[in-house]
């Protein structure tokens, strides 16, 4: 039986081993995916272990997208331009980083929401690392603005020049206005279950254009202040788990060359996530 995994500090509260084997599963890949809890100092070895030959890869989570980096032979174009990793491939004992968040979080715009990046103007709340990843991929499917709010300024500004530097439209914003937006989207932890702030939102979208899609990428809970508040404005919205499973299903891909059973995915996922919490 091979092997997958998902490496991060901490990684029990991760969705992705139910996703991952529902659709090994029903894939018919003689496989298992694991969650591997890995403190910074571990790391080293923990990739190192990924070149075994029953290993087919393993996701990277907070806190190693960067540092993982240099642990690896090889990037993918995508993966080196963001500058994060959250896919790695094993083949013939060389690994190779990949980055399918931002393609993940477009191909959740487009099927589930049915919205299109291009031409479009976008907020993004947040300058993490999965902002990063966004913001890249929002470039790339030809949005005509991507502005970046953040708590702590330097970093949106870091951000956008970044991306501006590799020829794609971003610009770091003083203000999280919602005013002029097709798109908005959460990429803080605002409102995340065990935060502290699950009852706040990062904006208020009172003054949002009607019609202008509000996003979280937080996936528990479903639903969250930011989508309560969207909805009390009569905006559509979309939570944080088709994000999660896009980019869990390029990754599958990536790993296994077959397709993504997506369906069998969204059905684990979405089970997991009826149950109650543990103690």
């Amino acid at each position: 039986m091979k092997r997958l995994g998902i490496i991060g500090d901490p990684v029990a509260h991760s969705l992705s081993p139910i996703f991952q084997n529902a659709a090994l599963e029903a894939a018919g890949i003689d496989a298992h995916y694991e969650a591997w809890h890995t403190p910074r100092a571990d790391l080293p070895a923990r990739v190192g272990s990924l070149r075994d030959g029953d290993v087919l890869g393993a996701n990277v989570t907070i806190p190693h997208k960067g540092a993982v980096i240099p642990l690896l032979d090889g990037l993918d174009p995508r993966a080196a331009l963001v500058g994060a990793v959250n896919t790695v491939v094993q083949r013939d004992g060389k690994l190779t980083g990949y980055n399918t968040d931002g393609a993940g979080f477009v191909e959740a715009l487009r099927r589930e929401a049915g919205f299109e990046p291009a031409g479009k103007r976008v907020l993004l709340l947040g300058a993490g690392g999965a902002a990063r990843g966004i913001t890249f991929a929002l470039g790339q499917a030809e949005a005509s603005a991507v502005h970046i709010w953040n708590r702590t300024p330097a970093r949106a500004e870091r951000l956008a020049e970044d991306v501006h530097a590799a020829g794609m439209p971003a610009e770091a914003v003083p203000e999280a206005s919602p005013a002029g937006y097709a798109c908005i989207v959460n990429c803080t932890s605002v409102g995340m279950e065990g935060t502290g702030t699950e009852s706040e939102s990062p904006i208020n979208l009172a003054q949002a254009e009607p019609g202008t899609l509000a996003v979280d990428i937080v996936y528990r809970p479903a639903d969250t202040a930011f989508l309560h508040a969207a909805q009390e404005a009569g905006l559509p919205s979309l939570g944080g788990l088709p994000m999660l499973i896009y980019q869990g299903a390029l990754a599958f891909e990536l790993w296994t060359g077959a397709p993504a059973p997506v369906d069998v995915m969204f059905r684990a996922a979405r089970e997991a996530l009826a149950r109650p919490a543990p103690p």
